[in-house]
């Protein structure tokens, strides 16, 4: 059987009600590879920062079934992202769930796939698949990065309470509108932003917080996976333990300016670049509408606003260097 992201509150309490007799829930770990990974990362940190009582982690397929963390087991839940279903070290991971009792709650795109036989709750997430760029007409309510996100909140919720239950959930009905209107607000910058950057042959991402995946995501599979273009993902907060001395006039930068409790650590890596660099470009939440989220859940929400606009500028990016999004020389091609 085959849920979506409005089947969440029903599957934590099917799970919650399954494990009680063993002790309940006392962890929650998310496990993909690549993007899959990068956009577990929001739920990730919300369980890490409201939760007092469940420990969750966010690991790469691989390491998780070469390094399984010691606690997991009948009292876990494992949510497990995986687009199309077949991708060998994230089917590994959830048979490795599945044969150590864990709920294994699997985010993907493709109800019949390999995958599916080590699921206990099937959940088809929402997504345009017209073109690598999106046209926009997807129900972002229900995109990957949401259904992780809502599934960390559910278990919060039902496990401990959670004070901004309702105000999260304004939110979840908020962020496609927002961005929409964002996607359109960018398309002229994008396609200058791709006229500026189409020969460089080093590029870099900056983000923090629960939005650092969509840079991160951006850095190693757009700009390294998609157009080869060497590539690094730095945390504004790291950018000036050691980062920050490849800033010059020719380096390129790509900066998230996040809405919330980590926009302060953003804000001053621009006013540094303003300072000593030439050449970046600045999304900046508050900006694109985001700040209409209400403050107390709005940091969740940033990854989702970032993630969905980067396909504009993505489009405009391979348009402009003759390289579509969609070619590859070892993916899928060679073993590996």
């Amino acid at each position: 059987m085959a849920y979506n992201y409005r089947d969440i509150p029903q599957i934590v309490r099917e799970i919650l009600a399954a494990k009680a007799e063993d002790g309940g829930v006392k962890n929650v770990y998310f496990v993909g590879c690549g993007g899959s990974l990068g956009a577990l990362y929001p739920a990730k940190v919300f369980v890490e920062r409201e939760s007092l009582g469940l420990k969750t982690g966010w690991i790469n397929s691989n390491e998780f079934v070469h390094s399984t963390p010691k606690d997991f087991g009948k009292n876990s839940v494992l949510c497990v992202a995986c687009h199309a279903g077949n991708t060998p070290e994230t089917v590994a991971a959830a048979k490795l769930g599945k044969e150590s009792g864990a709920a294994v709650v699997l985010l993907t795109y493709q109800e019949e796939s390999e995958i599916a036989a080590f699921a206990d709750y099937l959940l088809l997430y929402s997504f345009d698949s017209s073109s690598s760029a999106h046209t926009g007409d997807m129900d972002y309510a229900g995109e990957k990065t949401q259904c992780a996100l809502q599934l960390a909140v559910e278990l919060v919720n039902d496990t401990e309470g959670y004070e901004h239950y309702d105000a999260f959930y304004q939110g979840v009905e908020r962020i496609g509108g927002i961005i929409r209107k964002a996607r359109e607000q960018v398309a002229d910058r994008a396609k200058a932003f791709a006229q500026e950057y189409k020969n460089d042959s080093f590029l870099y991402t900056m983000g923090s917080g629960a939005s650092w995946a969509s840079a991160y995501m951006e850095s190693i599979c757009i700009f390294m996976e998609m157009q080869w273009i060497h590539s690094a993902c730095i945390h504004t907060g790291e950018y000036f333990h050691g980062p920050f001395e490849v800033t010059d006039c020719n380096a390129g930068f790509v900066v998230q300016i996040a809405e919330g409790s980590d926009r302060e650590l953003d804000e001053r890596c621009l006013r540094f670049l303003k300072k000593y660099a030439k050449r970046f470009e600045v999304l900046d939440a508050k900006e694109l509408g985001l700040s209409t989220i209400d403050p107390s859940v709005v940091d969740y929400f940033n990854h989702s606003l970032f993630n969905n606009v980067y396909p504009i500028y993505n489009a405009a990016l391979a348009e402009a260097r003759q390289h579509p999004l969609s070619t590859r020389r070892y993916m899928w091609k060679v073993a590996y």
